[in-house]
């Protein structure tokens, strides 16, 4: 017979297997606490620092512009220059600010959220709430066709799925944003109310016209399971971390139009001459609007790069429906997004659907020349 084993003392220091657990868990929280703590920290000094340089810019452009380069001032490229260097770190600031917050608020929703959001509703109220959606997803026109299919498949009606793709690109964060700071409150308050009036009107009609028939085949043959699997939950730590992906994912993608788009309201500022435009883009040229709807129809940019442009028509005397028809129809009824959507929508719809929000942005024009 073996003889037995002494028996080891025990280490009371030692925690047992369920403390461990506990602590073992607790440690991704604590964690997260620290580097949100710190990354807050870090937030409110980079904010402070914005702060200082947004309200530099006017001085840092004068000085850029006639000190540095020592341009003449009162002259046509002296006035375009200064414009340039003050607008675009303005624009490319407020887009980096708005950017990197909504994009924490995005990180609530995931395009499945949504698709459940949506589903099942009454056709006036999911009109509606799709185009409130639209501000704050993270969507445009490029994600239209994935966007449209799984819509259509979670038993999203036709005309709401619609109000949604409208929406999202064009009364969008950046949009309203950008002419608040460019243009004041009232104009960008003007463009979000009329934008989702656009939108939830026009799904409105297209889902009373019963026009599924006109969706390609395949795409009404796909039918989505119960729900799919949502993400993780994110802590804050991850969606800070989300925003500042926001911030170079979307800032890295727009800036080039943002630098075109002041480029070419830096032109017009400096060398139309005052009033200039408002012979054919003012209130009593009758046929600017639907002549600005035409004009916007060919021509692909996002809301970062037209608004300069907005602005510079507005100063020199173009009316304010006129270029809220033109920024509409540039945003809202491209060229490249109607080719996107031909993949899944048939040429007939593709037509109602232009022409729909064509005499939306049309009636927007129109309304707004008549009582500004």
């Amino acid at each position: 017979m073996k003889p037995l084993k002494p028996l080891q003392p025990l280490d009371l220091g030692a925690p047992c297997a369920c403390q461990q657990t506990s602590q073992e868990a607790s440690l991704p929280d604590s964690e997260d606490r620290g580097v949100l703590a710190r990354r807050v920290g870090l937030g409110v000094l980079l904010l402070v620092a914005w702060w200082y340089l947004y309200q530099s810019l006017a001085g840092l452009a004068r000085f850029a512009t006639y000190q540095v380069l020592g341009l003449e001032q009162g002259t046509h490229l002296a006035d375009s220059v200064e414009f340039f260097l003050f607008d675009t770190p303005k624009v490319l600031l407020l887009l980096a600010l708005v950017v990197f917050g909504v994009g924490i608020v995005r990180s609530f929703f995931t395009p499945e959220r949504t698709r459940r959001v949506l589903a099942g509703k009454s056709e006036a109220f999911g009109n509606v709430l799709a185009a409130l959606l639209g501000i704050v997803t993270p969507f445009c026109s490029c994600s239209a066709v994935p966007l449209f299919i799984g819509f259509l498949g979670a038993g999203v009606p036709l005309g709401v799925t619609f109000s949604f793709l409208i929406s999202a690109p064009m009364v969008n964060e950046i949009a309203v944003v950008l002419l608040y700071g460019l243009l004041g409150w009232k104009v960008a308050a003007i463009y979000m109310g009329t934008g989702l009036a656009v939108a939830m009107v026009a799904g409105f009609v297209i889902g009373k016209l019963k026009l599924e028939r006109h969706v390609e085949e395949w795409v009404l043959e796909i039918r989505t399971t119960q729900g799919g699997e949502d993400v993780p939950e994110l802590t804050w730590a991850g969606r800070v971390d989300a925003g500042l992906a926001a911030v170079r994912d979307i800032v890295g993608k727009v800036w080039p139009w943002v630098v075109a788009g002041i480029a070419v309201g830096a032109g017009i500022h400096g060398y139309v001459p005052e009033g200039f435009l408002a012979a054919i883009m003012g209130k009593e040229a009758w046929w600017s609007v639907p002549a600005a709807v035409l004009l916007g129809i060919p021509m692909y940019s996002n809301a970062a790069g037209i608004v300069p442009v907005v602005q510079a028509l507005l100063e020199k005397g173009a009316a304010l429906g006129t270029v809220l028809a033109f920024m509409m129809s540039v945003i809202a009824l491209s060229l490249p997004e109607m080719v996107i959507l031909r993949k899944v929508l048939k040429v007939r719809l593709i037509l109602v659907f232009a022409g729909v929000v064509g005499a939306g942005i049309l009636l927007v024009g129109f309304l707004f020349n008549a009582i500004l």
